[in-house]
């Protein structure tokens, strides 16, 4: 039966009427919410009685702007860093300390916290990627070929050779961990290397490992390199786990590693991570056990943590000043780094000569070229602006971003 037309008209202007006063609805309760939010933001002496009137005639929008309030300020707090005090850490290390002696199966896990003392931002901190873009801010540059492992990764490559570490989970792709000479197999690199591309095609996947960062035409679901490989021809991709991608590369992430060391792990200890990424990861808690089955949670962290409340100790202090203390309470005596003796140079692959110009990032060498009066000044200042890829995704917002205003 065909429909009337004169109704049909009538049908499309009552749709038509609906979709107005929706939107006069939202404008008014926009209206609402800006008259209630001025009257909050004066001191209760200060509101007029027709101002008092209108909280009492709008609680629905004076409740809901206190809620919102409220998770504004749990949300700064959490942001914030705090700082245990000297004596503070004193103590806490004296039990952090007697925790790792009495381990059977200590696993660390770490974050971007433990390279910031090398130059390399993190994501959460007061000045990091994600903080600063939040905030309209534009992200400063970062020469990573310039950072050597810090002062913690070279006490976890000693607790690990005096056996009192069992495995290394890291979020972090800047290799440091690598590079600070603790053994691949007692690593799991969850999110990658930067100096580590791939052939796929390859079965077993073939490994590479460079000595510069090869991230630098990848991003986000684009991992080639436009590199190839020497065996099979196949396009080399990255190892990078970007933020909202599933890692499945056996290695360098080794999650078998990883999920094998939570498993046995009786003590674990977080070293700079936000744990808001790691929480997610189920394998690595235990959580499916009773809790007094899981592994006991130490924590060195500035910030709040989402695993704060299951720690046994947590430490509000900086990565390296808390692992100084606490090599200091073990005896253990660290080794500085040293680039000449960095295992990258025994793992790298070197390039072959038609992929000489495939990469305009800086080659690490045995010696730093900041500290050779030989090298090209002009070069340096050109490698300070370097952006690495793993990093890009954060970099291009903030380039954009600043462009489009």
């Amino acid at each position: 039966m065909a429909e009337d037309p004169d109704s049909a008209v009538l049908s499309r202007a009552e749709r038509k009427a609906k979709e107005k006063a929706k939107m006069l609805q939202r404008e008014s309760q926009r209206e609402i919410f800006r008259l209630v939010g001025r009257v909050l933001k004066k001191p209760e002496a200060e509101r007029s009685e027709e101002e008092a009137a209108a909280l009492l005639l709008h609680t629905e929008a004076v409740e809901e702007l206190c809620r919102r309030q409220v998770r504004r300020s749990v949300l700064k707090r959490k942001q914030e860093e705090v700082f245990d005090s000297a004596e503070e850490v004193k103590t806490k290390v004296r039990q952090l300390a007697a925790a790792v002696k009495q381990a059977k199966h200590l696993v660390v896990y770490t974050g971007a916290g433990i390279s910031t003392a090398a130059s390399i931002p993190d994501y959460r901190g007061p000045n990091g990627v994600w903080t600063l873009l939040q905030k309209g801010q534009t992200v400063s540059s970062s020469d990573l070929s310039k950072a050597d492992p810090t002062f913690t990764h070279m006490c976890i490559r000693m607790l690990y050779k005096e056996m009192l570490v069992k495995h290394v989970v890291s979020q972090n792709c800047d290799g440091l961990h690598l590079r600070s000479g603790l053994p691949r197999t007692a690593l799991s690199e969850l999110h990658g290397n930067m100096f580590i591309e791939v052939c796929t095609s390859c079965s077993p996947v073939r490994e590479y490992v460079r000595l510069f960062d090869v991230t630098e035409r990848t991003s986000l679901h684009r991992h080639g390199t436009g590199r190839e490989c020497t065996h099979c021809g196949g396009e080399l991709r990255d190892t990078i786990v970007h933020f909202g991608e599933r890692g499945t590369l056996e290695q360098p992430l080794n999650w078998k590693g990883a999920a094998e060391a939570a498993q046995n792990a009786d003590v674990i200890l977080c070293l700079g991570s936000s744990l808001k990424v790691l929480k997610k990861y189920a394998c690595l808690w235990c959580m499916n056990r009773p809790a007094s089955k899981r592994p006991k949670l130490y924590i060195v962290n500035l910030q709040w943590t989402p695993k704060d409340d299951l720690a046994v100790l947590k430490i509000n202090g900086k990565c390296d000043d808390v692992m100084k203390t606490l090599m200091e309470e073990l005896n253990i005596m660290i080794p500085a780094y040293d680039r000449s003796e960095d295992p990258i140079f025994t793992l790298a692959t070197p390039l072959q000569p038609s992929d000489a110009a495939s990469h305009t990032r800086e080659v690490i060498t045995r010696h730093r070229r900041d500290q050779d009066p030989s090298a090209d000044a002009t070069d340096l200042t050109e490698a300070a602006a370097v952006h690495g890829g793993w990093f890009g995704r954060g970099y291009g917002k903030g380039r954009r971003k600043k462009k489009a205003a």
